[in-house]
């Protein structure tokens, strides 16, 4: 099961070692005001005012939500709804103004659905992904909630406010919004073979946390409930429709007739009739009241997704796999086809006579509908009879064709960004190649968060080849698409593992030679804005409140960091590493709490601490501490060519960052070559002769500081060194690890060869 945050720390007892926190930031698209994925669910809310307009709300598997002021010929994003770390999969409107949300990431978030977009409670119960909801119209405290995990939770609003958990703390004093963790007022949907009850957990006492208690015995993809909240509806993988009597916590009866999942469901609002739609293709018409299926419409030739009614539940819109949306008579069993799309739809919202569609495309439709007069559509004489599976088939088969839609063309689209679907991470670990939805490639910069160039629509393949750099830089960074944005991950010690000489990143004012920690100085530049905030309210970064200084302790001890010495202690961000603040990432990641989080990088306020952060990413911020690293170095053996006089004194094992270049083992060589000094037991820099034992030069280093110049009164000549590795000559600016890996191509110890040139 994908996880944007990862998971929490093992047990205390556990041998096994810790897992530490992940953090992921997101590479936001400049527009932010479209959606980047694909959109799972939308809701309407109508205005009581006249000349207020209303309001479209969309959820995206690019996490957010979005808040749309409607007009006639166009809708404008007036608000984000920004914390879900996963896919929004569903979303409800309950009382005057509360959206209710549920996600991949197995929570529920409640909002303001007028405010700014500022997530006022989440709720933790679900085990698994939370794929649907559903409301009841006249009780606005009533909603239900089901996920992939088997569970269906019925939620009293109002009670789980009053409830606490001690596990989360209020919007004060925390970044984890204030919610219900494993403690709400539920009725937990059980389905077994032994009980045909469900137990209703009334948690009013505060900090106690329900057993959790298993619903459909297999994933719950579709959820109804009638309009006064005494009856709702449930469907999944079981193939079959399940009522459950809110009030009474009992089971009345199951539905059996599709031959495939239930994905989509509806309840009149008297609660007599339901309709379903499956993946097996079918619509079905149910009488709760007589216990049987008293119509079957074959309307389409895919798996039906989405449902939406007419107010009086005499007409039903259905669209799904196949890329069409159907109107449907109920009574005449007569079907219009009213317009294909490039993709399928995933949900339908009903607003006056129009309807708006939304699909795994990141654009919202808008089509005609006659939602009031639905009788209309059919007058055009474009209809076809809804009747059984075979006879469905049989019409497809001698028409040769569907049907003709009614509409070519939607009245109104929300534009969205498309998804990158697939990428490529370059050798030099800084830049990464995308591909859209349309075909587009662009190059990204991940340590600024920017698009370096677009190349337009050409193959990914060959851009990769053409771009490739002869570099070795360790994999310091994990990336997915799933959000249909660039994540990029970092996980502890590995993203430590990468350096570069300021001169390769081009950092002026900086000495050349220095390593910069491409993590550590990310990090710096998606936490500039918290460092700022967080000196304004202690007075320094560093030594801050009693509470951070106890953050220090706490990282030297739980994981026996080491201080960065190789780079200074400050905040200063470096133009490789300064990321927009017009497009700023979001940051997704947990602390203490273990509830996974996220915010942009400029809404960080610098109240943010370890029950928030990593202590990984606070200990390196505040601290200039990171974790010990492996494979930071590279060992070598360095030996004369065939036939070379020239003979430097130390022919042992050498050692030496991976990152350093071929021209300082240049100056090594010339350091120590012999070429008119009598051979001794010893140097001019007290390094060990060759002739004594082994164990005494196999960690000799090779230094990268400056060439001395001078040094050696003896050295009248300096000649020109060539360095090779399998009879190639090496570049001077190549790196050891790049030697290692595109000339070496071995995994025991590199060996190098130098030789005189002569002539020069």
């Amino acid at each position: 099961m994908h996880r944007v945050g990862s998971s929490g720390n093992t047990a205390n007892n556990s041998t096994r070692p810790r897992k530490e926190k992940r953090l992921t930031y997101i590479l936001n698209d400049a527009d932010d005001t479209k959606h980047c994925a694909g959109i799972n669910c939308l809701v309407v809310l109508k205005s009581a005012v006249s000349d207020v307009s209303d309001y479209l709300f969309t959820g995206s598997r690019d996490g957010k939500l979005k808040r749309w002021s409607l007009g006639d010929d166009a809708a404008t994003c007036s608000a984000t709804f920004e914390s879900h770390v996963d896919w929004v999969n569903d979303v409800v409107l309950v009382g005057d103004g509360t959206l209710v949300s549920c996600s991949s990431d197995t929570t529920l978030k409640t909002w303001n659905a007028l405010s700014n977009g500022v997530c006022n409670r989440t709720h933790c119960q679900h085990s698994d992904y939370v794929t649907c909801l559903a409301a009841a119209e006249k009780n606005s405290n009533i909603i239900a909630s089901g996920g992939l995990g088997g569970e269906v939770f019925i939620w009293d609003l109002e009670a789980a406010l009053a409830s606490k958990c001690n596990d989360i703390m209020d919007d004060e004093t925390s970044n984890v919004i204030n919610g219900s963790c494993n403690s709400k007022s539920t009725i937990a949907l059980r389905s077994s073979s032994s009980s045909n009850s469900i137990s209703l957990h009334s948690t009013q006492t505060e900090g106690y946390i329900p057993i959790a208690a298993k619903g459909h015995k297999e994933s719950v993809y579709a959820l109804a409930m009638n309009e006064v909240g005494t009856l709702l509806v449930s469907g999944g993988t079981e193939k079959v429709v399940r009522l459950w009597d809110a009030r009474s916590g009992s089971k009345t009866l199951k539905l059996k007739g599709h031959t495939d999942n239930i994905r989509a469901l509806l309840l009149d609002p008297t609660g007599r009739f339901c309709i379903s739609g499956s993946s097996d293709s079918m619509i079905r018409l149910w009488d709760l009241g007589q216990q049987r299926c008293i119509h079957s419409y074959a309307v389409h030739t895919d798996s039906v997704w989405a449902l939406a009614s007419t107010p009086s539940f005499s007409h039903v819109y259905s669209g799904g796999r196949d890329l069409s949306l159907y109107i449907t008579d109920l009574q005449m069993r007569e079907s219009v086809l009213l317009c294909t799309g490039k993709h399928p739809i995933l949900q339908l919202a009903l607003h006056d006579d129009s309807i708006w569609v939304a699909s795994t495309d990141s654009s919202v439709h808008r089509w005609p509908a006659e939602g009031r007069n639905p009788q209309k559509i059919f007058e055009s004489g474009n209809s076809f009879l809804a009747g059984n599976l075979s006879f469905s088939r049989a019409r497809v088969s001698l028409e040769g064709s569907t049907p003709v839609p009614a509409y070519k063309e939607p009245t109104l689209t929300i534009p969205g960004i498309p998804a990158i679907i697939q990428h490529e991470v370059l050798n030099n670990k800084r830049h990464v190649l995308t591909k859209d939805s349309s075909g587009s490639v662009k190059l990204c910069e991940i340590t600024k968060g920017v698009v370096i160039e677009d190349f337009g629509k050409v193959s990914l393949e060959e851009k990769k080849e053409e771009l490739f750099e002869m570099v070795s830089i360790p994999a310091w960074f994990t990336v997915d698409t799933r959000l249909g944005s660039l994540s990029v991950h970092l996980d502890t010690p590995q993203c430590f593992s990468a350096e570069m000489y300021s001169a390769d990143l081009n950092i002026l004012g900086k000495p050349e030679e220095d390593k910069v920690n491409l993590a550590r100085e990310t990090l710096k530049g998606l936490f500039a804005q918290w460092l700022i905030e967080q000196k304004k309210r202690t007075g320094s970064p560093a030594s801050a409140n009693g509470d951070l200084k106890d953050i220090a302790t706490k990282c030297h001890a739980h994981s026996g960091v080491e201080v960065d010495g190789s780079s200074e202690n400050d905040a200063m961000v470096y133009p490789p590493f300064e990321f927009s603040v017009i497009s700023p990432p979001s940051i997704v990641t947990e602390g203490t709490h273990g509830v996974p989080w996220r915010k942009k990088m400029t809404d960080l306020d610098g109240t943010e601490d370890e029950k928030d952060l990593p202590l990984w990413c606070l200990d390196c911020l505040l601290n200039n501490r990171l974790p010990p690293r492996e494979n930071t170095k590279c060992s070598f053996f360095l030996h004369p060519c065939d036939g070379s006089i020239a003979q430097i004194l130390t022919q042992g094992k050498l050692s030496a960052p991976r990152i350093l270049r071929v021209h300082k083992v240049v100056t090594y060589v010339l350091e120590k070559l012999v070429l008119d000094k009598p051979l001794d037991n010893g140097n001019a820099d007290g390094n060990v002769a060759p002739g004594l034992a082994g164990s005494q030069i196999q960690h000799q280093a090779v230094r990268e500081g400056p060439t001395r110049s001078g040094s050696k009164s003896w050295q009248k000549i300096r000649p020109s060194i060539e360095i090779l590795c399998n009879n190639q000559i090496l570049p001077p600016e190549m790196s050891l690890a790049t030697v290692k890996t595109y000339i070496w191509k071995r995994q025991d110890d590199l060996v190098l060869n130098y030789r005189v040139v002569q002539g020069r």
